[in-house]
């Protein structure tokens, strides 16, 4: 793994993978770089693919008090390292991550994000509210066991499928990474779709949503990507959530080749 250095002077993990215009990939809640390594692979034969450990994720540092703007800071580095403009991807709040960047004006060519977990309806994002609140209270007692469980419940996870990972080699994986959620939370913003932050992006960007998942995701990717002045939508069907790269990289090798 390489290093990008931060603004703050955070050390950001991250590798490149194959050669021609380069991509970064974001990744989402409880990932680290490797979890993007199998799109990362898709890709590489047109482009330099940069994927990386988020700060507090992986091989990366973390430097406190986190704020979002140090993360679209990381990005920048990432982004810089990789030649100093490059398009992005992310998915679920990593995606919400990648959007934050291009509203800031960061060098990104384009940008692609599938599923980001925004809501459209206000009872949802009360909802996210309460789960702020108690994960932050669960964060700061150390509970991190909790606090990951709290996570899995809210995506929509069943009780008894949560029981049977806390058993699991990987759990212990999961609460390593469990003060990261809060960094995730804190990039949602609230949770509704942010129309005004979005139409502040000046740059072609291509939401996407799996066909065989919830119809919330569906409904979001369409208000996402009308709030976005150069905003357009499409329906990976047959996918969910856990999108196969096989079926995302040829349509993310299109739309990166034309620049949007």
């Amino acid at each position: 793994m390489k290093r990008a250095v931060s603004k703050d002077g955070t050390a950001i993990a991250y590798r490149r993978d194959g050669d021609g215009p380069p991509v970064v990939l974001v990744s989402g809640a409880t990932c680290t770089h490797g979890t993007e390594l199998p799109l990362a692979a898709e890709l590489s034969d047109r482009h330099a693919v940069h994927v990386y450990d988020r700060r507090g994720r992986g091989e990366s540092g973390d430097t406190a008090p986190y704020a979002v703007a140090r993360e679209i800071e990381d990005l920048a580095a990432v982004i810089d390292a990789a030649g100093g403009e490059a398009a992005v991807y992310g998915i679920s709040s990593g995606g919400a991550l990648a959007l934050e960047g291009a509203a800031s004006g960061l060098p990104i060519s384009c940008v692609a994000v599938y599923e980001v977990p925004y809501r459209t309806d206000p009872a949802a994002a009360a909802g996210a509210a309460e789960y702020t609140a108690e994960l932050g209270r669960l964060l700061a007692a150390d509970d991190r066991a909790e606090a990951v469980e709290l996570f899995l419940r809210q995506v929509g996870m069943p009780p008894e499928a949560v029981a049977g990972m806390r058993g699991a080699p990987f759990w212990k994986g999961l609460e390593a990474l469990a003060p990261t959620l809060a960094y995730d939370d804190a990039v949602l913003g609230g949770g509704m779709v942010p129309t005004a932050r979005l139409a502040r992006i000046a740059r072609p960007v291509l939401v996407l949503s799996g066909g065989a998942g919830p119809q919330w995701f569906r409904d979001t990717g369409r208000a996402v990507a009308e709030a976005i002045p150069w905003g357009r939508y499409a329906t990976l069907e047959g996918q969910q959530h856990q999108v196969a790269p096989a079926a995302l990289a040829p349509v993310l090798s299109e739309f990166f080749a034309q620049g949007g």
